[in-house]
């Protein structure tokens, strides 16, 4: 049996489900093909070779869209690598972005070795350290359906952890031309001519 039970692909069906015009930037490799995995959507900014980078994307978006929900989907592998994003999200506390960390407990994409949460380190406590109260680890469908009841309302900043299994799932590539990304991002957005660099 798994040490977590929740599968990558039900939690980010779920978590995505009623998304609306909610803004999703994903973190490498696995969080990517997952959001990929949903169908594209003129809302996802798709991160490309920028490990560490994906809380602080959500950051800028979210204090430059205060009326705009933010997600960030991120890993484990991530989130250790971009850690002292968390200080500087903390001290901004920007109501209207949720950070979520796919926990694995793996470097999925160079070998599966163990991260550090696969020892002592806890995301979630650092999150609380840094300022970020509002912060979870998540474990259950139950947990997991109560945090997709509220991630995409603008009320406070959150943190949370899921404990995903270690199961392999289908590789779905999203498109991986950044300039386009961007160019399609920003027009969803705020409506302005897709120019092609």
């Amino acid at each position: 049996m798994p040490k977590f039970r929740l599968n990558r692909r039900y939690v980010i069906s779920e978590l995505l489900k009623q998304r609306e015009d909610t803004l999703v930037v994903n973190g490498l490799g696995g969080t990517c093909w997952d959001i990929a995995s949903l169908g594209d959507n003129d809302f996802n900014f798709y991160v490309w070779g920028g490990m560490g980078n994906a809380c602080m994307i959500g950051l800028g978006l979210a204090l430059s869209q205060p009326k705009k929900k933010v997600i960030v989907i991120t890993g484990d592998g991530e989130m250790l690598m971009g850690i002292g994003s968390l200080a500087t999200i903390a001290l901004k506390q920007p109501k209207n972005l949720s950070i979520v960390v796919f926990d694995n407990e793996l470097y999925g994409e160079t070998g599966s070795q163990k991260t550090h949460t696969a020892y002592s380190t806890n995301l979630s406590k650092i999150a609380i350290g840094s300022g970020i109260i509002n912060s979870s680890i998540i474990t259950t469908k139950a947990d997991l359906l109560l945090l997709c009841s509220k991630i995409h309302q603008i009320k406070n900043l959150s943190f949370s952890v899921i404990k995903i299994n270690q199961e392999q799932e289908e590789i779905v590539l999203p498109i991986r031309e950044g300039a386009y990304i961007k160019s399609r991002f920003r027009k969803a957005l705020l409506g302005e001519k897709i120019l092609l660099e």
